[in-house]
């Protein structure tokens, strides 16, 4: 190698060295700007959170306490689900759900303060009131997944025990004596108002804007449910639907109510979490949101709570001990929503 070549060679050298030191600055420099942007969105996310949680209200607080608790179970007792990373996921998702809604409804809230009510503000008020509704249902259908976490195996023996103990007679097969399709059909449509009791009391509140009664119910209706909920976990019961399948006589044939609840059930049946009965619990939580709140509408719902309570026995999906479970489910629900209630910031929509 000549001393031309040479000197070409170590400048050569220098530029690989200098680029060398120019990619290496520059991918600190990348890496850097990497980690500030994730704390960035990290502490972001955070404030989001807060700010979402400071937006929610006492329905928030029992539902996000409720997935919190069983979010902790699925994870002491993962071995008894399966895929219990999706139904943590799952569940965090609708945490993260709820906390966004409330935030994003918070914030239009506030800037229709100066704005005026526009499409945006009604539809975030809309639904920011009525995703409780959606939060019943995937909790319910969730628990078919949950049935078996803690405890294998069904408890419907010890139920079949007690009502044979408080009527002398098993009440399903009992009651199979009266199956008429007239009676049928009505007891399926009393066994359908369940579904009613909470979306019209809810719709009255809603329209007449009086939003710690719409809150208050919502609340009671939702520790009901969570008190249920979380019983069927620790005392699994599949119901005299799945127990005495193949003993009926016969199936009970009616009208459009029979139809319409047997399509709902065959779509939405879930295999366990018969006790405490959450038809019954749900109604009466309800019952006495009306008694608290429109007292009119109480003895307008009495009557259909008590047909229905019936029909949960009649129409074969609960024994007479979830009716009994039901009724004290429902009835703490309202007690202690009513305390929760009183608690500052219970009412997170109140005065927007």
């Amino acid at each position: 190698m000549n001393k031309g070549q040479k000197r070409n060679y170590r400048g050569d050298e220098a530029i690989l060295v200098w680029r060398a030191d120019a990619y290496a600055a520059r991918g600190d420099e990348r890496a850097a700007r990497f980690e500030v942007e994730n704390v960035g969105i990290a502490a972001r996310l955070i404030r989001e959170t807060a700010a979402g949680w400071a937006a929610c209200g006492a329905f928030e607080w029992v539902a996000l306490a409720y997935l919190t608790a069983s979010g902790a179970l699925i994870a002491a007792f993962a071995e008894n689900v399966a895929h219990p990373m999706k139904l943590f996921a799952l569940q965090t998702l609708v945490a993260a759900t709820i906390l966004a809604l409330c935030r994003i409804e918070a914030r239009v809230a506030e800037q229709a303060k100066w704005r005026g009510e526009t499409a945006a503000s009604k539809f975030w008020h809309f639904w920011r009131h009525w995703y409780p509704h959606l939060f019943f249902l995937f909790c319910f259908e969730e628990l078919e997944k949950l049935v078996h976490l803690v405890r294998l195996g069904w408890q419907d023996a010890k139920l079949i025990a007690f009502d044979q103990w408080l009527t002398g007679v098993n009440p399903s097969f009992w009651l199979e004596r009266f199956a008429h399709p007239a009676l049928n059909e009505f007891m399926q449509f009393a066994y359908f108002t369940y579904f009613l009791f909470l979306l019209i009391l809810g719709a009255i509140l809603y329209r007449q804007r009086d939003w710690e009664g719409y809150w208050g119910v919502m609340t009671y209706s939702a520790v009901g449910y969570v008190l249920g909920y979380v019983i069927s976990i620790f005392f699994p019961v599949q119901s005299p639907w799945f127990t005495f399948a193949g003993m009926w006589h016969s199936n009970l044939m009616g009208g459009p109510f029979t139809a319409l609840i047997n399509f709902i059930e065959k779509c939405g049946r879930v295999h366990g979490a018969a006790f405490p009965s959450q038809h019954v619990a749900g109604a009466v939580a309800a019952l006495w949101g009306a008694w608290r709140h429109r007292r009119w509408l109480f003895w307008t719902f009495l009557p259909f709570v008590v047909c229905m309570c019936v029909s949960t026995v009649y129409v074969r999906n609960h024994y007479v001990a979830d009716v009994f479970g039901g009724m004290v489910t429902g009835t703490l629900g309202y007690l202690i929503g009513s305390w929760i209630m009183k608690t500052r910031g219970a009412v997170a929509t109140e005065g927007r």
